[in-house]
């Protein structure tokens, strides 16, 4: 750590699969996605081995073609509606509330990038009690999909004052590297949502196994 340690540091977090412990969500809902057309349900190795965006790409690997535009709008209303119900009943990943409360009592700043739906996010945020430890939420305005390296571009800028060379975003799938590498920030990807390790190591980033071991290299990366 530098002479300044985490102070002078910034965490974007990722929300889905990072801070919010929702596997068990998505893969209900996925399942319940190819139930629609016909798939057989996945496993949770099966999907973190195969898993990439955009989405439509991930289910190309499954079904061997690309979904046609009705397929795909059909496969993610029936995702969004089976997440949502299902949701509710996950809760934080181990340890993250204490984590985001030791950053922000050591000085250092952080805020929540998603591509889940704003309109969501927020209220998700609040109902753990965990906003004010932020100081930006941003989800996703507009269609699902899209680019997660536009959006961390407008939140880095929304970030007034924060440097990226002094940002870590910490996330559980390589499109997080990608926004990361995308406004010059750094990286660290965590292994307990949507990828395995095999998976995250090509990102050539940190790859670690619990939120602590991420906040710590973190703090290594802008030390």
């Amino acid at each position: 750590m530098g002479k300044h340690g985490a102070r002078e540091a910034h965490i974007v977090w990722d929300w889905n699969g990072t801070l919010f412990h929702d596997v068990d969500a998505v893969m209900a809902a996925t399942n319940a996605a190819f139930a629609e057309i016909g798939l057989e349900p996945i496993t949770l190795e099966r999907y973190r081995e195969l898993y990439c965006v955009p989405i439509p790409r991930f289910y190309e690997r499954l079904m061997g073609r690309l979904p046609t535009d009705a397929e795909w709008e059909h496969m993610d209303g029936v995702f969004q509606r089976h997440y949502h119900d299902h949701h509710l009943r996950c809760g934080l990943a181990e340890g993250a509330e204490s984590l985001l409360e030791h950053w922000q009592d050591g000085g250092g700043t952080q805020s929540i990038m998603s591509m889940y739906g704003h309109e969501k996010l927020l209220p998700l945020v609040r109902t753990f009690g965990i906003e004010r430890r932020f100081v930006r939420v941003d989800g996703r305005t507009g269609p699902s999909g899209g680019s997660k390296a536009e959006h961390m571009a407008r939140h880095l800028a929304g970030l007034e004052g924060i440097p990226a060379v002094r940002t870590v975003v910490i996330g559980d799938a390589l499109d997080d590297a990608v926004a990361a590498a995308h406004v010059g920030a750094h990286a660290v990807l965590y292994t307990g949502g949507s990828h395995d390790r095999a998976g995250l190591a090509g990102a050539g980033v940190p790859v670690v196994d619990t939120l602590a071991e991420a906040v710590a290299e973190a703090e290594r990366l802008v030390g």
